[in-house]
Protein backbone atom coordinates (compact mmCIF):
# COMPACT_ATOMS: atom_id res chain seq x y z
CA UNK A 1 0.00 0.00 0.00
CA UNK A 2 0.82 3.24 -0.94
CA UNK A 3 0.76 6.20 1.62
CA UNK A 4 0.86 10.03 0.68
CA UNK A 5 1.86 12.12 3.32
CA UNK A 6 -0.07 15.28 3.56
CA UNK A 7 1.04 18.22 2.90
CA UNK A 8 0.65 22.19 4.05
CA UNK A 9 0.67 25.23 2.63
CA UNK A 10 -0.32 28.28 3.97
CA UNK A 11 -1.46 30.46 0.84
CA UNK A 12 -2.30 33.72 2.40
CA UNK A 13 0.93 35.02 4.32
CA UNK A 14 1.19 39.01 4.67
CA UNK A 15 4.93 39.98 4.82
CA UNK A 16 6.11 43.26 6.06
CA UNK A 17 5.40 44.96 2.66
CA UNK A 18 1.64 45.01 4.13
CA UNK A 19 1.58 48.13 5.61
CA UNK A 20 0.11 47.54 9.53
CA UNK A 21 -0.22 44.04 8.82
CA UNK A 22 2.79 41.85 8.11
CA UNK A 23 5.94 42.14 10.43
CA UNK A 24 8.20 39.87 9.01
CA UNK A 25 10.15 40.27 5.66
CA UNK A 26 10.06 37.78 2.84
CA UNK A 27 13.05 36.19 3.46
CA UNK A 28 12.36 35.02 7.12
CA UNK A 29 8.97 33.53 6.13
CA UNK A 30 9.98 31.35 3.35
CA UNK A 31 12.92 29.87 5.68
CA UNK A 32 10.82 29.27 8.46
CA UNK A 33 7.73 27.92 6.59
CA UNK A 34 10.83 25.27 5.07
CA UNK A 35 12.47 24.48 8.10
CA UNK A 36 8.42 23.92 9.30
CA UNK A 37 8.20 21.28 6.78
CA UNK A 38 5.40 22.94 4.88
CA UNK A 39 5.09 22.16 1.13
CA UNK A 40 5.03 25.71 0.23
CA UNK A 41 3.63 29.42 0.79
CA UNK A 42 1.66 31.72 -0.69
CA UNK A 43 2.54 35.29 -0.88
CA UNK A 44 -0.19 37.80 -0.95
CA UNK A 45 0.65 41.16 0.29
CA UNK A 46 -2.57 43.26 0.21
CA UNK A 47 -2.38 45.16 -2.56
CA UNK A 48 1.07 44.92 -4.06
CA UNK A 49 3.30 41.75 -5.52
CA UNK A 50 6.53 43.67 -3.74
CA UNK A 51 7.43 41.00 -1.12
CA UNK A 52 6.57 37.90 -3.62
CA UNK A 53 9.85 39.17 -5.74
CA UNK A 54 11.78 38.94 -2.43
CA UNK A 55 10.82 35.77 -1.61
CA UNK A 56 11.24 34.11 -4.75
CA UNK A 57 14.88 35.18 -5.05
CA UNK A 58 15.44 34.07 -1.90
CA UNK A 59 13.81 30.73 -2.96
CA UNK A 60 15.95 30.71 -5.76
CA UNK A 61 18.92 31.64 -4.10
CA UNK A 62 18.79 28.86 -1.59
CA UNK A 63 16.97 26.16 -3.83
CA UNK A 64 19.57 23.43 -2.77
CA UNK A 65 18.16 23.62 1.16
CA UNK A 66 14.59 24.39 0.06
CA UNK A 67 14.39 21.62 -1.97
CA UNK A 68 10.89 21.12 -3.36
CA UNK A 69 9.70 23.77 -1.54
CA UNK A 70 7.38 26.30 -3.17
CA UNK A 71 6.89 29.83 -3.63
CA UNK A 72 3.27 31.10 -4.81
CA UNK A 73 2.73 34.39 -6.32
CA UNK A 74 -0.47 36.38 -5.30
CA UNK A 75 -1.83 39.98 -4.20
CA UNK A 76 -4.54 40.84 -1.53
CA UNK A 77 -6.76 42.81 -2.95
CA UNK A 78 -8.62 45.56 -0.98
CA UNK A 79 -11.37 47.63 -2.61
CA UNK A 80 -12.43 50.75 -2.00
CA UNK A 81 -15.99 50.35 -3.15
CA UNK A 82 -17.29 47.89 -0.61
CA UNK A 83 -16.36 45.05 -1.57
CA UNK A 84 -14.57 42.05 0.22
CA UNK A 85 -11.17 41.11 0.10
CA UNK A 86 -10.03 38.60 -2.31
CA UNK A 87 -6.64 36.98 -2.55
CA UNK A 88 -5.34 36.38 -6.06
CA UNK A 89 -3.20 33.92 -7.70
CA UNK A 90 -1.85 34.50 -11.30
CA UNK A 91 -1.97 30.58 -13.42
CA UNK A 92 0.42 32.29 -16.05
CA UNK A 93 2.81 35.03 -17.11
CA UNK A 94 -0.25 36.41 -18.96
CA UNK A 95 -2.47 36.92 -15.48
CA UNK A 96 0.73 37.96 -13.95
CA UNK A 97 0.65 40.83 -16.25
CA UNK A 98 -2.49 41.76 -16.03
CA UNK A 99 -2.58 41.59 -11.96
CA UNK A 100 0.50 44.03 -12.22
CA UNK A 101 -1.34 46.41 -14.39
CA UNK A 102 -4.58 46.39 -12.38
CA UNK A 103 -2.29 47.41 -9.14
CA UNK A 104 -0.41 50.06 -11.28
CA UNK A 105 -3.41 51.97 -11.99
CA UNK A 106 -4.93 51.78 -8.70
CA UNK A 107 -1.74 53.21 -7.30
CA UNK A 108 -1.67 55.66 -10.30
CA UNK A 109 -5.13 57.20 -8.68
CA UNK A 110 -4.16 57.02 -4.91
CA UNK A 111 -1.99 59.51 -2.47
CA UNK A 112 1.45 58.02 -1.92
CA UNK A 113 1.23 54.60 -0.38
CA UNK A 114 -2.20 53.74 -1.14
CA UNK A 115 -4.13 51.49 -4.23
CA UNK A 116 -7.63 52.62 -4.76
CA UNK A 117 -9.31 49.27 -6.73
CA UNK A 118 -12.81 48.53 -7.37
CA UNK A 119 -14.70 45.14 -7.74
CA UNK A 120 -15.21 45.76 -11.29
CA UNK A 121 -11.49 46.18 -12.50
CA UNK A 122 -10.77 42.86 -11.05
CA UNK A 123 -13.65 41.17 -13.10
CA UNK A 124 -12.17 42.96 -16.33
CA UNK A 125 -9.01 41.36 -15.28
CA UNK A 126 -9.57 38.12 -13.99
CA UNK A 127 -8.45 35.86 -16.28
CA UNK A 128 -6.21 33.21 -15.41
CA UNK A 129 -6.55 34.90 -12.08
CA UNK A 130 -7.36 31.84 -9.09
CA UNK A 131 -9.24 33.61 -6.51
CA UNK A 132 -9.84 33.54 -3.06
CA UNK A 133 -12.60 35.66 -1.70
CA UNK A 134 -12.32 36.55 2.19
CA UNK A 135 -14.93 37.10 4.65
CA UNK A 136 -15.43 40.77 6.22
CA UNK A 137 -13.87 41.18 9.50
CA UNK A 138 -15.29 41.81 12.29
CA UNK A 139 -12.30 43.10 13.71
CA UNK A 140 -9.81 45.42 11.90
CA UNK A 141 -10.53 46.95 7.98
CA UNK A 142 -14.27 46.25 7.48
CA UNK A 143 -13.66 46.93 3.89
CA UNK A 144 -15.90 49.79 3.52
CA UNK A 145 -15.51 53.38 3.08
CA UNK A 146 -12.21 55.36 4.91
CA UNK A 147 -11.39 52.47 7.04
CA UNK A 148 -10.47 51.04 3.41
CA UNK A 149 -7.82 53.46 3.03
CA UNK A 150 -4.22 53.64 5.28
CA UNK A 151 -5.30 56.93 6.52
CA UNK A 152 -8.81 55.58 7.65
CA UNK A 153 -6.54 52.27 9.46
CA UNK A 154 -4.19 55.29 11.46
CA UNK A 155 -7.16 57.01 12.42
CA UNK A 156 -9.20 53.25 13.49
CA UNK A 157 -6.38 52.24 15.21
CA UNK A 158 -6.57 55.61 17.56
CA UNK A 159 -9.63 55.36 17.73
CA UNK A 160 -9.84 51.87 19.46
CA UNK A 161 -6.22 52.29 21.36
CA UNK A 162 -6.53 51.17 24.83
CA UNK A 163 -7.27 53.89 27.18
CA UNK A 164 -6.31 54.38 30.90
CA UNK A 165 -2.55 54.05 32.14
CA UNK A 166 0.17 53.23 29.73
CA UNK A 167 -1.89 54.16 27.11
CA UNK A 168 -0.68 57.37 24.91
CA UNK A 169 -3.10 60.20 25.19
CA UNK A 170 -5.74 60.82 22.39
CA UNK A 171 -4.62 62.90 19.56
CA UNK A 172 -6.22 66.35 20.00
CA UNK A 173 -8.51 67.01 16.85
CA UNK A 174 -7.07 70.13 14.75
CA UNK A 175 -8.75 73.52 15.76
CA UNK A 176 -11.45 74.13 13.85
CA UNK A 177 -11.09 77.38 11.48
CA UNK A 178 -13.44 80.15 12.72
CA UNK A 179 -14.23 83.07 10.28
CA UNK A 180 -14.72 86.24 11.83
Amino acid sequence: MIRLARRYAELATTTNFSFLRGASHPEELVARAAALGLAGIGIADRNTLAGVVRAHVYARENREALGAFRVVTGARLAFVDGAPDVIVYPQDRAAYGRLSRLLSAGNRRAPKGECHLNFDELLASAEGLQAIALPFSPCGRRGRGEAATDEGLRREARLNAPSGAGAAPPTPPPPSPRGG
